[in-house]
């Protein structure tokens, strides 16, 4: 076994500056109740988040889509360096009897991660967590906190982190993204 963590430690290493990592397995949080796919569909912006190495920019916002074979497409979209790049996905509903429970990919060459939807009223807020475990010694998560509008008011943040925490998931490296001089279309 530690020669098995010899060996992975080098390769991680790099992808630990843009990532929260932790110890042990992933939580287990409780998802959004009776998850209704057609009402989440449209346009969520990023509000906060933690640390991920795929999202540098700003004006961060995501699109999901509805396709006729059911599954979602997913448009992610930011500025990065004056520039605006868009990357495409696929979401899924993984088991029927968990619909809040997505799995996302933006690679035919990668398996679908994680998209669980904790929380979410579907008109202004929407709490996200992903999670994967490695060789259950340590885990890798992310968590967004995004809304319909580019901005929330303080107090929702403040919450949308208390729920994520009374869920054992630690947001103490969450950072809001910048939504500033956003306004045109993306």
């Amino acid at each position: 076994m530690k020669a098995v963590i010899v060996l992975l430690v080098p390769l991680l290493l790099p992808l630990v500056s843009a990532q929260t990592f932790r110890w042990g397995p992933c939580p287990t949080p409780m998802v959004q109740p009776n998850f209704e796919l057609n009402k989440y569909l449209g346009k969520w912006y990023e509000i906060e988040k933690l640390p991920a190495n795929f999202e540098k920019g700003k004006c961060i916002e995501a699109n999901y889509a509805l396709r006729p074979d059911n599954t979602v497409q997913v448009v992610n979209v930011q500025t990065y360096k004056g520039k605006i790049r868009s990357t495409e996905g696929t979401a899924i509903t993984q088991d029927p009897r968990e619909p809040a429970k997505l799995g996302v990919s933006f690679s035919y060459f990668t398996p679908y991660a994680p998209y669980w939807v904790l929380s979410t009223d579907y008109n202004s807020i929407s709490l996200v967590y992903s999670c994967t475990d490695v060789l259950r010694l340590f885990h890798v998560d992310y968590a967004w906190i995004l809304s319909r509008s580019r901005f929330l008011p303080p107090e929702a943040i403040y919450h949308a982190k208390e729920n994520f925490s009374r869920d054992n998931i630690d947001v103490s490296k969450m950072f809001p993204t910048d939504q500033q001089g956003c306004d045109g279309p993306l």
